[in-house]
């Protein structure tokens, strides 16, 4: 069974083609520049990555394009579109109805128009994806596949805020949560790393890249979760506030005459790790100024660590113990100084990591970083949100 799997940003297109009975990625790649020129990058194993200049003025388009690599004599891995035996799409928000992965139809599609108020950012490129895959491919059975769904067994009181309350009941003002499909495929592939049964295991995983969300599993299901109403709240981002005093948002507005928009902006593009060091988002570049002595840079890196060090204090409390603790995505795979800050004197708290370990780790695969006196386990597990995407289709469409 071959599935494609497409993510779709507002202006960017990502895919990747599985075989599911090998489980490798035949072909993958990314349009960007979608509405504003356009530009595609096709990767096949074994072969040069191929690049192209090209107009893309819509999803359509950018799709056309896809299949037409896809199937191309020099540059394709099929013969035929109708080699494709299904399509998964990448959601962020299912909203309260959809709290599993599902097959995409009209009622699916219209359900998802009506929270684009609540999901501005990420909704309407994931319908425009799914509306284009549709028409190209109609015969082809389709899936979608949720970031929220992981949370649909968070309790109310979780998830509920301390508004009045027909804020949520009216307006579905509520924690969602995200990042749900990679801390799902992480928690079940450290019980599988561990030969447990995830049904055994209390761990909090941390997603870090340059969006990031912390989240607390209790036998596979998530009990809390960093991220909340939409993708802005928890620990400090690339770009993103995180976590703030409420009345700091009017205080702001009213002082520099800021729009809700603009608002916006500020602590979705210009704060974060951007923002305190006024010089970049990417945490690569916060760390080797810091280590050139650049002090907000330091002052940067000492915020992230420590407000993950909070989040996972809160949730060893409320999972009332912890096995395992889980790094995954960008930087909690590849960047060991922020590790080590986050796991340094948390030995209170059982946590101990081996320093050479977490220095020399090997990369892309899961890696044991557990110091000799650790009493919880401490991983890196690489994420694979694209292939637990097409395991949903599989079981969805075949």
């Amino acid at each position: 069974m071959k599935i494609l799997v497409i993510n779709s940003g507002s202006s960017s297109l990502k895919y990747q083609l599985f075989d599911m009975e090998s489980g490798n990625v035949l072909a993958k790649g990314g349009c960007e520049r979608i509405g504003a020129g356009g530009a595609v990058t096709h990767k096949v194993p074994g072969r040069e990555n191929y690049s192209i200049e090209v107009d893309l003025p819509s999803h359509d388009r950018a799709l056309e394009i896809v299949f037409g690599l896809l199937t191309d004599k020099e540059h394709g891995v099929i013969s035929s579109i109708d080699e494709i035996d299904a399509v998964g799409h990448r959601v962020a928000h299912g909203g309260e109805k959809y709290t599993k992965s599902s097959r995409v139809d009209d009622e699916m599609i219209n359900y998802l128009e009506t929270i684009v108020p609540i999901n501005p950012l990420h909704g309407p490129p994931a319908i425009k994806g799914m509306r284009a895959c549709v028409r190209l491919l109609p015969k082809t059975p389709q899936a979608a596949v949720f970031d929220t769904s992981f949370y649909s067994d968070i309790e109310d009181f979780r998830y509920i805020y301390a508004l009045p309350y027909e804020y949520y009941t009216e307006d579905g003002v509520r924690r969602y949560g995200f990042h749900g499909t990679s801390h799902r495929y992480v928690s079940q592939k450290t019980a599988e790393f561990l030969g447990k049964d995830v049904k055994t295991l209390k761990m909090i995983t941390c997603h870090l890249g340059n969006g990031s969300s912390i989240t607390a599993v209790d036998g596979g299901k998530a009990i809390d979760t960093s991220m909340g109403f939409t993708p802005q709240e928890g620990i400090p981002m690339g770009t993103r506030s995180g976590s703030i005093d409420p009345t700091i948002i009017p205080f702001i507005m009213k002082k520099h005459g800021l729009s809700p928009d603009e608002m916006a902006d500020v602590l979705n593009k210009k704060s974060g790790l951007l923002g305190i060091t006024g010089l970049s988002n990417d945490f690569r570049n916060c760390l080797a100024a810091s280590n050139e002595g650049n002090e907000r840079a330091t002052l940067a890196l000492k915020m992230l660590s420590n407000g993950i060090k909070k989040i996972i204090g809160s949730y060893v409390a409320e999972l009332n113990g912890l096995d395992v603790l889980v790094f995954t995505a960008g930087i909690g795979e590849n960047q060991y100084e922020l590790r080590r800050m986050v796991c340094e004197n948390m030995d209170a708290l059982g946590i101990v990591i081996d320093e050479e370990k977490n220095k020399n780790f090997t990369r892309g695969i899961p890696f044991d970083i557990t110091g000799e006196k650790s009493k919880v386990k401490v991983l890196i597990v690489p994420t694979d949100e694209e292939y637990m995407i097409a395991l949903d289709t599989q079981r969805l469409c075949k």
